[in-house]
C-alpha cells in the first residue's frame, strides 16, 4: 500500500471543511474530482474513511485515526521542507573548520560570533590543528575550510591555487613575547630593539616545507639583520613554546593577529623594532566547494573575501 502526500492533504481538508463541496473550493478543484480523490484512498486502505449524510461528512473511526496521523505526517513535512529550505539559504546545517591555534585565539571566535548572529541553526565546529594537518584534512574533505598563517602567501598560492580557493584575510604583526618578569607598563608601548635578541635563548616552531610561516619570517630578520640567537629551542607549535616563554627559560616572536591575541598568556609583549616581516593569514576552501550555502555566508563574514582572492 503506498499514499500519496496529496491523498492525506485532500483527505483532511474535506473532515476540516465538513463536506466535498467546500474542501473542494478550498483546494481549487471540481467536487467530482475531490470525490474520486476520496474513493480512490478508501480503496487504497480497503476502510470506509466518511459517513456522507445531508449535513455533510463526518469522519469513521477509521478516518479519525487517519485524521490524527495525516496531521503528524503533513506536519513533518511541513517541518522538513522548512528546513531543506534554510539547508538551501545557508541558515542550517553544519560547518567544520581547522584553523591554527593562533587564529583561534581571538580571530576566528569574532568570526563565529558574528556569523551565529546571521545563521544560528549552523552548527560550526572548530578544530585548532597545526597548518600541515589543517592542510591535510581540507585536502581529504574531512574540514569545510581552513584558515593558516604563511610568510609568503604567492609563493603558497602557486603552489596550492589548483586545490584550494584562497582568500587573504589580512596581515598579521610578529610581535616580542617575553618572560612576565620583564614586563615593564611604562615600556609596554615601547618598541623593543630586535637588537636585543642577540644571545638570547629563543623559541620557535619547526619549520615545515607544507607551510612556511613564523620560523623562515624570523631567520630572515636575523639574517637580515645579523641578528645570532644565543639558542633556538625548537617546539612542535606555537603555543607549544608559551610555557618556556612564561617560565622564563626563553623569548619568542610571534605572531598577534588582533593586537591582543597574546593576552591570554602571563607574557610581556612589545612591538619590535625593525619588525619582522608579517604573516599572512589566508582562509583556504576546496574548488568547487563554495557552492554550500552555509560556507558561502560564512565566507561572507570574512571581510572583502570577495576581492581578496590571492
Amino acid at each position: 500500500m503506498s499514499i500519496e502526500l496529496r491523498a492525506l492533504r485532500y483527505f483532511v481538508a474535506v473532515v476540516e471543511a465538513g463536506s466535498l463541496t467546500a474542501a473542494a473550493a478550498q483546494l481549487r478543484l471540481s467536487q467530482p474530482s475531490l470525490s474520486v480523490a476520496i474513493s480512490q484512498l478508501e480503496t487504497e486502505v480497503g476502510v470506509p474513511l466518511l459517513t456522507r449524510s445531508s449535513r455533510g461528512v463526518e469522519p469513521t473511526g477509521a478516518g479519525r485515526f487517519l485524521l490524527d496521523a495525516s496531521s503528524r505526517v503533513l506536519g513533518d513535512v511541513a517541518e522538513i521542507s522548512a528546513t531543506l529550505s534554510r539547508f538551501g539559504a545557508g541558515l542550517a546545517g553544519s560547518l567544520t573548520i581547522a584553523a591554527v591555534p593562533v587564529l583561534m585565539w581571538a580571530r576566528v571566535p569574532r568570526l563565529l560570533r558574528d556569523f551565529a548572529r546571521a545563521s544560528p541553526e549552523v552548527e560550526v565546529r572548530p578544530l585548532d590543528p597545526p597548518p600541515w594537518v589543517a592542510l591535510d584534512l581540507l585536502q581529504q574533505n574531512r574540514v569545510d575550510l581552513a584558515a593558516v598563517l604563511v610568510a609568503d602567501p604567492r609563493r603558497f598560492a602557486r603552489r596550492h591555487r589548483d586545490e584550494f580557493n584562497i582568500v587573504d584575510w589580512g596581515a598579521v604583526p610578529i610581535v616580542a613575547a617575553l618572560p612576565p618578569e620583564l614586563r615593564a607598563p611604562d615600556d609596554a608601548a615601547l618598541p623593543l630593539p630586535l637588537r636585543a635578541f642577540d644571545a638570547a635563548t629563543l623559541v620557535l616552531p619547526h619549520r615545515t616545507a607544507a607551510v612556511p610561516s613564523l620560523p623562515e619570517s624570523v631567520e630572515t630578520a636575523f639574517r637580515t639583520h645579523g641578528i645570532v640567537p644565543g639558542a633556538i629551542r625548537t617546539v612542535e607549535t606555537i603555543q607549544g613554546g608559551m610555557p618556556l616563554i612564561e617560565a622564563g627559560l626563553a623569548w619568542g616572536l610571534l605572531p598577534d593577529p588582533d593586537h591582543g591575541s597574546l593576552e591570554r598568556f602571563n607574557v610581556a609583549v612589545r612591538p619590535v623594532h625593525p619588525a619582522p616581516q608579517p604573516l599572512r593569514a589566508l582562509v583556504l576552501t576546496r574548488k568547487g566547494q563554495t557552492t554550500d550555502p552555509a560556507l558561502r555566508r560564512l565566507l561572507d563574514h570574512i571581510p572583502d573575501a570577495a576581492s581578496n582572492r590571492v
